[in-house]
């Protein structure tokens, strides 16, 4: 369940063709830490191609993000980005309500996040394929910081068992 089913840097190796390749016409994304620093509030210039390369190829974006609606709404509403607040992942409401609000199944999307404990687990929970990205920020906020430790056993124990070489930004 915390096995991602992929591995990338950052957000930026993800491209519509391979997405479209894959039949994936939806994104559901974290916020902090996977698009921009936890202490970022708006997107970056890069960011904000990414998104319109994404809207220009017909793939829908959802951010769903386990923070406050004001940080959330803040970030996305200048984009003109659908958001879900307070998702409570891993819990599975927020996924489903984002894929019925993209109005698409399941296989058609792709959960990326850089938490195991919430976005990969959440997405595997849910019968989404997952992308784990590098954190953006070395630092986090208090409850990220818990998460952290513990995901960083996981991680361990993943690699020891030789099911992943993925390795975390310095």
């Amino acid at each position: 369940m915390f096995l991602p089913g992929e591995f990338v840097k950052s957000i930026f190796e993800i491209n519509p063709y391979k997405l479209k390749e894959r039949n994936i016409k939806g994104i559901i994304t974290d916020l902090d830490n996977t698009l921009v620093e936890w202490d970022r509030p708006s997107a970056t210039p890069k960011l904000i191609e990414w998104f319109k390369e994404m809207n220009d190829s017909g793939i829908k974006v959802t951010i769903v993000s386990n923070n406050v609606e004001k940080r959330v709404k803040d970030f996305s509403d200048p984009l003109r980005i659908p958001f879900i607040y307070k998702a409570r992942k891993p819990m599975g409401r927020a996924f489903r309500k984002a894929i019925n609000d993209m109005q698409l199944k399941k296989e058609e999307v792709v959960v990326i996040g850089d938490q195991l404990l919430t976005d990969v687990l959440g997405g595997n929970r849910n019968g989404f394929h997952t992308i784990l990205v590098v954190p953006v920020a070395s630092t986090d906020g208090a409850m990220t910081k818990f998460n952290r430790k513990i995901e960083r056993r996981i991680m361990d124990t993943l690699k020891k068992k030789g099911m992943i070489q993925w390795e975390e930004k310095k």
